[in-house]
């Protein structure tokens, strides 16, 4: 597979994963975050964080991204990246993981939204302006086209970012994350895309 059909690969994954709840309205999805039980042909059984056990139904030709760790020294200004945070009083955001764009996806749902890994959580998808290292973590200013943030990244936020994978990596114990799975009739979930945490790594959007 060449660069360019891999990074195509990737981006079916996350793209999904950078847009707002807005544009899955009309389908009602959910977000899933989990620990796979068992694959039984296109049937994935999932442990929810919640505790609760969800079937989930794949797509024929689902998309699977791996989520692998990322330095965030190798930040730079004019990399795209995602954010998840809660806002502070001083008007900053400080951090609960981030995660860096390939290159081919630059651009995608930029702007900064509702997220729901954490209370009052935010998500922003921005160009990276700045960054500075200091004593609590590293200080990144964005900027995406309706504003700008100042965002502290803590020593312990993970960082990652996205690796191509397949459905050999969705088996027993490993971490999901899936951020468009839509209620069928019967209970059950359908999916298009997962992202796995790959060597364990438990995908932190």
């Amino acid at each position: 597979m060449t660069a360019c059909l891999r990074l195509t690969s990737i981006a079916a994954i996350v793209v999904a994963l950078s847009i707002g709840d807005a544009a899955f309205a009309q389908d009602k999805p959910v977000r899933v975050r989990g620990e796979i039980v068992s694959l039984d042909g296109p049937v994935m059984t999932v442990k929810s964080i919640d505790g609760s056990d969800m079937k989930i139904r794949l797509a024929d030709k689902v998309g699977v991204s791996g989520v692998v760790p990322f330095k965030i020294e190798d930040i730079k200004p004019n990399s795209y990246i995602g954010v998840s945070s809660i806002p502070q009083p001083d008007g900053t955001q400080r951090a609960i993981h981030v995660h860096v764009f390939p290159e081919a996806l630059r651009g995608v749902a930029e702007g900064h939204f509702p997220w729901d890994n954490q209370p009052k959580s935010m998500m922003t998808n921005a160009t990276v302006q700045e960054t500075v290292s200091g004593v609590d973590g590293q200080t990144i200013m964005v900027k995406y086209k309706d504003g700008e943030k100042k965002i502290v990244v803590p020593k312990d936020a993970p960082v990652v970012t996205y690796v191509p994978g397949s459905v050999a990596d969705l088996k027993p114990g490993a971490k999901i994350f899936i951020v468009a799975a839509v209620r069928q009739p019967d209970g059950s979930f359908s999916a298009a895309r997962v992202n796995v945490g790959k060597d364990g790594l438990t995908p932190p959007m």
